[in-house]
């Protein structure tokens, strides 16, 4: 999501203002001493009177701070004040800051965004206190408000933040349980943990039908191709979140669903007609409106039929005041996906990006290759007269609604007192594990050759794709199944033979299966010409019985007509796996149901296996 760029830090965002810091208390109170009010149910009085709290707050801003509102920005350190020198130095190269606390001096941003590869979520003591140590920075400045703190916490694929957090089935695996319940439970359980340890807004979910099996960004991310089981997925886990005090965002509007080009690396070009998008794409975005979202996140798409000027739709009027405000009648905030992305880098400038995306109607400028370009474009565009001071205004309202309607605007603590005992807790784990039950899908298994028996086949090899965990706190794939078939009564033994094995790691997985009773394969992105194919044939030719797991997308069970039993687990991260494992070993049966559609390898014009097919036991 982020593509470093070194920032000039030749300008600076200081308001210069060099006047006595009011505290907290101070600020808030002095803008009508409201915060009593929003204790009370919603009534139209009280809602007024929180609307002028909030003006009252615009009115106070100076221009350069109402700026610094509209963009979230990436910063390295774990901690907001000491950060490690490394971190410090990547701030100094890329921002201009050494610090997150001169972050939020400097340019007085509205919200910040953590990744683990900048070092922001090591464990969530620390977590907390980082988001804390933010917090104070904004608030000990003049005027200071709550800082947005925000993350991309989807599960299974994309997860920023691991163990001992609790980590669920991804999007996919969601799709294919079809239970609203377990999607509610998952926004609940997850927005708990986040918001204990500070962080106030998720991107997630994710609302693009991915009705592509070739789309690199989206795939198992999305919850399936059938877009009414998408939006009820996507509604259910919109108001688990929101009723646990996280701000939900619903992504990539217009709908990402249906590109072979990652908008990270290139511009995709999404072909759908008007028609096929209010049917297919549209459904969820307006079911995640329906259910109250706080922020809805743009694609950095070209979409001829929602706008041919051939802007991407992060930078579209057209799609964005247009259609998701216009038509669909959103008002809530509108957020960019990264500005570093090549997608919303390709036709313009980063100078011209921040400011053509405010004239669209966007509301909060994502991670700037470069800030101090990013922040300086748009003040200057302002004082040019290409924006109005008023269309800013507009914007900080949308902020501040969505802060203040998640509670951030009096209490944007984190739950330090409830870290322990909150994170990662012994139910949030056997919530996760259930779900995760109720996800994997059989799809292949011709003679019964699953469940395996702990007693005739005792020894197993388990083989295959060892992909880089998404939190950077899970796997390997091979050796937690193995771990989790042991400890259910047999006798498991890894070797990870990769994404491309080499023939001779091929010939050395088929001299260990020779002494097993059985093979477990894991299998990762597996295509016609992928190695992994010869890797399972060669296996499948011992003669011993074969259980491939698609460990992320469940188009890999084409590739194998030969194949016996195979099962999809959508991602390939710990909660999954002991699923899978407990499957295999007949502990639960299985229950999940295809959310998308698998076309034969030989034919895709012709579909293998259907939406909603899944094997019982």
């Amino acid at each position: 999501m982020h593509q470093s760029s070194t920032g000039s830090g030749t300008s600076t965002g200081s308001t210069g203002n060099t006047t006595a810091r009011p505290s907290r208390r101070a600020v808030l109170a002095a803008t009508a001493g409201l915060t009593a009010a929003l204790t009370v149910p919603a009534t139209a009085h009280a809602a007024a009177h929180g609307e002028r709290r909030l003006r009252a707050l615009i009115d106070r801003m100076t221009l350069q701070e109402k700026v610094g509102q509209l963009f979230v920005m990436r910063v390295y350190g774990h901690s907001a004040t000491d950060p490690d020198q490394a971190d410090i130095d990547a701030n100094l190269q890329e921002i201009g800051v050494r610090t997150a606390a001169e972050l939020i001096a400097k340019y007085r941003v509205g919200g910040i965004i953590y990744f683990s590869w900048a070092h922001n979520t090591r464990d969530p003591r620390q977590i907390a206190g980082l988001s804390d140590g933010i917090q104070r920075a904004s608030l000990d400045q003049p005027r200071g408000l709550p800082v947005l703190i925000a993350t991309d916490q989807e599960h299974g694929a994309v997860c920023r933040i691991g163990k001992p957090a609790t980590l669920f089935p991804g999007a996919m695996a969601i799709g294919a349980g079809g239970s609203r319940t377990d999607a509610r439970t998952l926004g609940r359980i997850s927005g708990t943990e986040l918001r204990a340890m500070g962080v106030n807004q998720d991107y997630s979910p994710d609302a693009d039908v991915n009705v592509n099996p070739a789309n690199p960004v989206i795939g198992v991310r999305s919850f399936g191709a059938d877009p009414d089981a998408v939006a009820a997925l996507v509604a259910a886990e919109v108001k688990g979140y929101q009723e646990a005090g996280v701000a939900a965002t619903a992504k990539h509007f217009p709908g990402h669903g249906d590109t072979a080009v990652d908008s990270h690396y290139g511009f995709p070009v999404i072909t759908h007609s008007r028609e096929l998008w209010e049917s297919l794409d549209a459904v969820p975005f307006r079911a995640a409106i329906e259910a109250g979202i706080d922020s809805v996140m743009t694609a950095h798409i070209q979409f001829p039929a929602l706008d041919d000027s051939g802007d991407p739709a992060t930078l579209s009027a057209p799609i964005l005041t247009g259609i998701l405000r216009g038509e669909l009648g959103y008002d809530g905030v509108v957020i960019t996906d990264s500005l570093g992305m090549q997608g919303v880098r390709t036709k313009y400038g980063d100078d011209r990006v921040p400011v053509l995306a405010l004239k669209a109607g966007v509301d909060q400028l994502l991670n700037p290759p470069s800030l101090d370009v990013a922040w300086n474009a748009v003040l200057n565009a302002v004082r040019d007269g290409e924006l109005t001071e008023a269309r800013l205004d507009q914007s900080v309202l949308r902020v501040l609604r969505l802060k203040d309607r998640r509670g951030i605007l009096d209490h944007p603590w984190s739950g330090r007192a409830a870290v322990d005992r909150s994170v990662g807790g012994a139910s949030h784990l056997a919530a996760a594990d259930r779900i995760a039950e109720r996800t994997t899908t059989l799809l292949v298994n011709e003679g019964d050759v699953l469940p395996l028996d702990r007693h005739r086949e005792r020894g197993l090899l388990v083989v295959g794709a060892d992909p880089a965990s998404p939190s950077a706190t899970t796997g390997p794939p091979t050796g937690v199944l193995a771990a989790a078939l042991t400890e259910l009564g047999f006798t498991a033994t890894a070797l990870s033979t990769g994404t491309a094995p080499s023939a001779a790691t091929v010939d050395k997985a088929v001299t260990a299966a020779r002494d097993a009773d059985a093979v477990v394969v894991a299998t990762y992105n597996v295509t016609a010409g992928n190695s992994q194919r010869t890797l399972v044939d060669r296996l499948v030719a011992t003669g011993k019985p074969v259980v491939v797991v698609a460990i992320r997308n469940p188009y890999d069970v084409a590739q194998f007509p030969s194949v016996r039993a195979c099962l999809a687990t959508y991602c390939w991260t710990d909660v999954e796996l002991r699923a899978a494992a407990r499957l295999i070993a007949g502990r639960v049966a299985p229950r999940g149901k295809l959310p998308v559609p698998v076309q034969r390898a030989d034919d895709p014009t012709r579909v293998l296996y259907p939406i909603g097919h899944g094997l019982r036991y």
